[in-house]
C-alpha cells in the first residue's frame, strides 16, 4: 500500500539490488522497504511521515484529522468478490480506520489506458459508489487522465481519503507495548487466493471470494467500547507476516504467534499448497490485527465478533521484549521458527 507505513524505516541495502525487485514486484518486501528509507524517507522525513503508521492524524485547530492515499493497479480488474474499484474504496478507508478514524471523503483520480471500453469503465464506478455507500464515505473530488494504448493496462485508481479521530487514544505502531496482545480479526489469504485462482485458472468447488470489505465498523465499535486500543494494522500486501514484522520494527519489540488458532479457510489452504505459499504471507483487503493490553483481549475479542466481516476474531500472540524486531512463530506441530518479511513480494499486482 501507498501510505504512511510504507515509508517504515528497515536496513539499507545496495541500491544496485533495487531495481529488479522493481520490476519484478512493485513493493511489499523488505527490499522495497530498504528502498523506500533511502529515496523516500531521506527526501521526505517528518514527525508525521515518520510514525510509520496507516494514515498520518493532524492536528487541525481542535480537531484530528486523518489523512491517508493508496493507488490500485490490481490485475484483472474484476475478481470474485471484487474489482479495483472496491478495492480502492475499501483500502482507503481501511486505512483510516487503522488511525482509529471514523472516514469522511474520499478523492478518485483515474489513469485510463486509451481504448478502454466505456462499459468496463462504469462497471468499475459503479463498483467504486457501491463501496463508498457501504463504507458511509462520499467521493467528493477527483481527476482523470488518459495513456497511450498499451501504456495504462486498463485503468489505474488512485484514492486519498479523510477522516476524523473523535477520541483520545493515540493508536500507533510507538504505542505497542510488551504484555499486549495481538488480536487477529478473521480468516486469511482469502483476497491474494481469490486473485491467484483467476490468473491460474484453478477450479474449485466454489469460487474463493476476496475478503474486501470495510472495517470502520468494528473498529470504531472497538474504540467507543472502552478498550486501550495501542495500534492497528490492516494485513495488505505480504499478509499477516509482514504487517507482524512491520510493526515489531517500528517498535523494536519482539512477538510470539502461535499459528494454531489462525483461521485459514481450506480452499484458501488448498490453493495455497498448489501454488507454493504461506498463507501467513498472502494478501488480505478485509482483515486487521490489534494490540491491546492482555486482561482487555478477551474484551476485544467479543467487540470484535459482534460485526461479520470480523467474525472470527481470536487471539493470536502477545508482545515481548526478547528478541526486540522479531516474530517468532509456533507452528501446528509445536515447531518455532522465526517468521521473517519475504525479500520481495510473491504475489504482484494484487491490490
Amino acid at each position: 500500500m501507498s501510505q504512511a507505513k510504507d515509508f517504515a524505516p528497515s536496513c539499507p541495502a545496495p541500491i544496485a539490488q533495487y531495481p529488479q525487485v522493481l520490476l519484478a514486484h512493485g513493493g511489499g518486501g523488505r527490499l522495497m522497504h530498504q528502498l523506500i528509507e533511502r529515496v523516500f524517507l531521506s527526501a521526505f522525513s517528518n514527525p508525521l511521515l515518520d510514525t510509520g503508521h496507516d494514515a498520518a492524524v493532524l492536528e487541525v485547530g481542535a480537531a484530528r484529522i486523518a489523512f491517508t492515499t493508496d493507488s490500485y493497479v490490481v490485475r484483472p480488474l474484476f475478481f470474485p468478490g471484487g474489482t479495483i474499484g472496491t478495492l480502492a474504496v475499501n483500502g482507503t478507508v481501511n486505512d483510516l480506520a487503522m488511525a482509529g478514524a471514523r472516514p469522511l471523503a474520499l478523492s478518485a483520480g483515474f489513469i485510463i489506458e486509451e481504448g478502454l471500453a466505456v462499459e468496463t469503465l462504469q462497471r468499475v464506478v459503479a463498483s467504486m459508489q457501491a463501496a463508498a455507500v457501504e463504507a458511509g464515505v462520499a467521493i467528493v473530488t477527483g481527476d482523470t487522465k488518459v495513456v497511450d494504448r498499451g501504456k495504462g493496462d486498463g485503468v489505474f485508481i488512485n484514492t486519498a481519503g479523510v477522516g476524523v479521530v473523535e477520541h483520545g487514544l493515540r493508536i500507533a505502531p510507538a504505542s505497542v507495548r510488551a504484555g499486549d496482545a495481538v488480536i487477529l480479526s478473521g480468516d486469511i489469504g482469502r483476497h491474494g487466493m481469490a486473485i491467484m485462482a483467476v490468473r491460474e485458472g484453478l477450479q474449485f468447488e466454489s469460487a474463493i471470494e476476496s475478503d474486501c470489505a470495510p472495517l470502520s465498523a468494528p473498529v470504531l465499535d472497538l474504540v467507543s467500547s472502552g478498550v486501550d486500543v495501542h495500534c492497528l494494522r490492516d494485513i495488505t500486501r505480504g499478509g499477516l507476516a509482514s504487517a507482524l514484522n512491520e510493526i515489531a520494527g517500528s517498535a523494536k519489540v519482539g512477538m510470539t504467534i502461535d499459528e494454531r488458532p489462525v483461521p485459514v479457510r481450506e480452499d484458501v489452504r488448498g490453493a495455497c499448497e498448489i501454488l507454493g505459499f504461506d498463507p501467513m504471507y498472502v494478501a488480505n483487503e478485509g482483515r486487521f490485527i490489534v494490540f491491546a493490553p492482555e486482561h482487555q483481549a478477551d474484551r476485544v475479542v467479543e467487540v470484535l465478533r459482534r460485526h461479520p466481516v470480523s467474525g472470527d476474531a481470536c487471539v493470536i500472540g502477545r508482545v515481548t521484549l526478547e528478541r526486540p524486531g522479531l516474530v517468532v512463530v509456533r507452528s501446528i506441530l509445536g515447531a518455532t521458527r522465526v517468521l521473517d518479511m519475504l525479500s520481495g513480494e510473491q504475489l504482484p499486482r494484487i491490490c
